[in-house]
């Protein structure tokens, strides 16, 4: 068969397309109806095999072709296989969808959906409603900052004026609102629940009673809005035990009370003070457990659920898990405690039941299910503390830089129904973030203080990568602080001392007087890093 392309332009037929990366590196990428058949002389291609000087790499619906062998390889070995495909009888001619995608939020998270979503082969633009100066300067979206994400009517008309084909909702608060029920209602494919399914996350309570219906474990607990009987069951219950506000408190309404009195002082702040508004208006107290948490997070479609990569976060504010809790000062993938054997556990055990009854509750699920388990001491086992509706922050820095899959794609998937057989490929090796924070955080702190050597923090390796939280820019055109967590310094590694090594030398390099960062992210998996100071 001819060639039907040149080996330096990107080409399509027939529903597969093959593009140049250079190096002699190829992609192809096709629907996976045609790449299910794909042949490699004969045989099916792994995820890695050889052939002809080439190494191939597969996923559900993409090729990566390393013609190591120079362009006699690629003859050999790319245009057979893009000749097969295209030619391949039967197999359906659907071109892969393109999408412009816009996401909602302005944080961490928001930053590296964007980065993963403009390295999506199928995306051809990605917005951010606010998004922040990070995020536009870094050109990994157009930022929105004027678009109102409070005021459905708005977003939904932005959509409709730049033909947005996906939007990615991030924060909670929308979700609880109500913004994906209106753009599902407008027939915007919206990746994000709807209000009644986001109570998961927007009720503590709500989730705790459907663990209860259909017996997902999680500690005992019970609810109430009356002071005093709140603390006549934590005194029956006794210390260490958890307090928690019913609603949103941006990641703070928890305390993990180890004496009485810190205890009933949670309760009073909430009930009685209402130091969290209407969300702590009713608390949920609950059983302490004891073990080792971790994050656990699948994407769900309203009938199927698929795992992504581990995770684990550090939630306290002080080195060696120390302090007050805070919305995360750290995180790293994948996550040893959560093995395999564990990942299925939580499968059946939590997750599955949780789409199950979620839709015979007549509020089917979509988005991402955000699990915060706790690996009991005792048993060994996964016990629910707790879910969120969104990626977490800053897990999703750490998945997003790993994570080797159409993102656009696997998301529309989920939009659609039609996450089953959807697999997803990650990279190798290890990632972990180190979060800078502003001093005082998690309480009290300074706003502007000017943040330099970004760019160099950056360009010490390929392998880094500075997310912003919380940065805009001054008249001078410097980087400022303007909130509490600022910065997510992302690394990857053959391994999880290797990420850490270059995270902690990317956040060394950032001259920041104003803000800190912990020392021992990752403390658990690896022995403690000496010798970090704070930038």
């Amino acid at each position: 068969m001819a060639c039907i392309f040149s080996h330096n332009l990107a080409n399509s037929h027939n529903g597969v397309s093959v593009q140049f990366l250079g190096s002699h590196r190829y992609l192809i990428s096709s629907t996976p109806k045609i790449f299910a058949p794909l042949c490699f002389g004969g045989g099916p291609i792994s995820r890695d095999t050889l052939k002809n000087g080439c190494r191939v790499r597969r996923s559900s619906r993409r090729c990566f072709i390393d013609g190591v062998g120079g362009m006699g390889g690629y003859h050999q070995s790319v245009m057979p296989v893009f000749n097969s495909l295209a030619s391949n009888n039967g197999a359906s001619s659907a071109s892969e969808e393109r999408v412009v995608v816009l996401v909602i939020g302005g944080g961490g998270r928001e930053h590296a959906l964007c980065y993963a979503l403009k390295r999506s082969s199928s995306c051809d633009a990605v917005f951010c409603a606010p998004g922040n100066a990070g995020i536009s300067g870094s050109g990994d979206a157009t930022c929105v900052e004027d678009l109102n994400i409070s005021d459905s009517s708005a977003v939904i008309s932005f959509c409709r004026e730049r033909g947005i084909g996906l939007v990615v909702v991030g924060p909670e608060a929308p979700l609880v609102a109500g913004l994906a029920n209106d753009l599902v209602k407008a027939g915007i494919p919206t990746f994000g629940p709807s209000s009644e399914a986001a109570a998961l996350e927007g009720s503590k309570d709500f989730m705790k009673r459907l663990c209860d219906k259909y017996a997902i474990p999680t500690a005992k607990y019970q609810t109430f809005t009356d002071p005093s009987a709140a603390k006549a069951y934590i005194r029956a219950q006794g210390a260490p035990i958890v307090v928690k506000a019913d609603g949103l408190a941006a990641g703070k309404g928890v305390i993990v009370a180890m004496t009485l009195e810190e205890a009933f002082e949670a309760v009073d702040s909430m009930l009685v003070k209402n130091v969290f508004g209407s969300a702590g208006c009713r608390v949920v107290v609950e059983e302490y457990l004891e073990g080792e948490e971790t994050s656990f997070f699948a994407l769900v479609d309203g009938e199927n659920a698929i795992p992504l990569e581990s995770a684990q976060d550090h939630k306290r504010v002080g080195d060696g898990d120390t302090g007050p809790n805070t919305g995360g000062m750290g995180a790293y993938s994948p996550a040893p405690v959560l093995t395999k054997e564990l990942e299925s556990v939580v499968m059946t055990s939590i997750i599955q039941p949780t789409v199950k009854g979620m839709a015979a509750e007549g509020c089917k699920f979509v988005g991402v299910l955000y699990a915060g388990l706790m690996i009991e001491k005792k048993s060994g086992l996964p016990k629910l503390i707790e879910y969120n509706v969104r990626f977490g922050d800053p897990e999703c820095q750490v998945l997003m830089v790993r994570l080797e899959s159409d993102l656009a794609q696997v998301l529309l998937a989920a939009c659609k129904g039609e996450l089953s057989g959807v697999s997803l490929d990650w990279s190798p090796g290890s990632a972990m973030v180190v979060v800078m924070a502003s001093e005082g955080y998690p309480g009290s702190y300074k706003k502007g203080t000017v943040i330099q050597n970004l760019k160099e923090a950056e360009e010490l390796s390929p392998a880094v990568k500075v997310f912003h939280a919380g940065t805009a820019l001054d008249s001078n055109g410097n980087f400022i602080a303007t909130g509490g967590r600022v910065l997510g310094v992302t690394a990857k590694g053959q391994n999880l001392k290797e990420a850490r090594d270059r995270a902690y030398q990317a956040a060394e390099q950032i001259n920041w007087p104003g803000g800190f960062y912990r020392q021992d992210i990752g403390w658990r998996a690896l022995p403690q890093k000496q010798n970090v100071t704070n930038g």
